[in-house]
């Protein structure tokens, strides 16, 4: 990990991502992550509520949590964006490297469901 901030996600498998709904109200979520040169990288489906929060505000919160949303350190705040197409490719490998099997897995499902995933990165 390449900043003081990022390194209590350093051996850690999960961030909760706090979004925001329309009315303020914070929603969050234990996701999978990856880092690379200061940058957190997430993937969701295309039509999920966190894709939307996002579209409608940028700003995010994330930390270091447990697959059911303990949490294991401190909120920093984040800057989310949409990632362009060689940036998705390359977190979707740091991805595959990180949660091998799993991801693959999941990736199959996705496929026969027809479903897309969308890399959000953010920026703390």
């Amino acid at each position: 990990m390449s900043s003081d901030k990022l390194a209590q996600f350093t051996n850690q498998k999960y961030i909760n991502l706090e979004t925001y709904k329309k009315n303020g109200q914070a929603v969050q979520t234990p996701i999978w992550f990856v880092e690379e040169n200061g940058v957190l990288y997430v993937r969701t489906r295309l039509h999920s509520g966190k894709v939307k929060r996002v579209r409608r505000n940028p700003h995010v919160r994330v930390t270091p949590c447990t697959l059911r949303g303990q949490l294991k350190g401190n909120w920093i705040d984040g800057e989310a964006r949409f990632a362009h197409d060689a940036e998705s490719e390359r977190a979707n490998q740091l991805f595959n490297r990180k949660y091998g099997l799993l991801k693959k897995w999941g990736d199959f499902v996705d496929k026969l469901k027809g479903s897309r995933r969308e890399v959000v990165a953010i920026q703390v």
